[in-house]
């Protein structure tokens, strides 16, 4: 949380044009591409990044597909995981997130920003209306990120269950799914400290839909569990 608060404090005189910002894509979101929308919001979290006393190293990242959708699956530590996405990936995507994060008003304005899509796990229809617009989106190019374990982990670099039904709209549309394996990742927002923080973000090389079609959904969850687990072992 401390760090948190110093990174407020060092963008406090940039926060009313930063809201501006935001509202201003909000309200004109039909005059303003969500390439463009999203490339707003990067150019924000990458300065976060800088200012936060963060040595954030990325690996594999030629491993993401040039084109066309695909699923980009990491394991889930806490909110600098999205960070860290914004930080490495220099393409438009998309992110499910849980509702929980719309209580902060600014944060779901962002996020509405980029047309990003908010998934409440215990209602089965809208979860279902989610996977349904995430797999029409992947199919049409866009990538699209989703937190297999459903929430972070609360144990380090220890990974939680991966849900199967978070890789049904990839399986539908057939596209690649991509997984990343975020290292020490909790340890920037999760830790009381404004110590510098050496955490990495490594993009696996990607699955492609033949090699997982003989899968049912969860057999394709454990196996990117185990790639994602294997990654970090080797490099936390």
């Amino acid at each position: 949380m401390i760090r948190l608060v110093f990174i407020v404090i060092r963008f406090f005189f940039e926060i009313p044009s930063i809201f501006h910002r935001i509202h201003k894509q909000l309200k004109n979101k039909d005059q303003i591409s969500v390439a463009e929308r999203i490339d707003t919001m990067r150019k924000i979290l990458r300065k976060a990044v800088k200012r936060a006393n963060v040595d954030l190293k990325v690996y594999g990242i030629e491993n993401l597909p040039e084109e066309g959708g695909f699923l980009i699956t990491p394991n889930h530590q806490g909110m600098f995981d999205i960070v860290a996405l914004f930080y490495a990936i220099d393409r438009p995507f998309k992110i499910v997130y849980k509702k929980e994060l719309r209580k902060i008003k600014i944060v779901a304005d962002a996020l509405d920003s980029m047309d990003y899509l908010a998934i409440d796990r215990q209602n089965l229809r809208q979860s279902i209306q989610v996977i349904r617009q995430v797999k029409k989106e992947l199919a049409e190019g866009m990538p699209w990120v989703i937190f297999p374990e459903g929430t972070r982990s609360k144990n380090g670099n220890q990974l939680l269950e991966f849900k199967g039904g978070s890789f049904k709209s990839a399986m539908d549309a057939k596209v690649p799914v991509v997984p990343v394996a975020n290292i020490n990742c909790y340890e920037v927002l999760d830790r009381n400290t404004l110590k510098k923080v050496h955490c990495q973000i490594h993009f696996l090389k990607p699955i492609s839909y033949e090699e997982y079609k003989d899968m049912n959904s969860e057999e394709l969850a454990m196996h990117v569990k185990k790639l994602i687990e294997r990654c970090i072992e080797e490099h936390a």
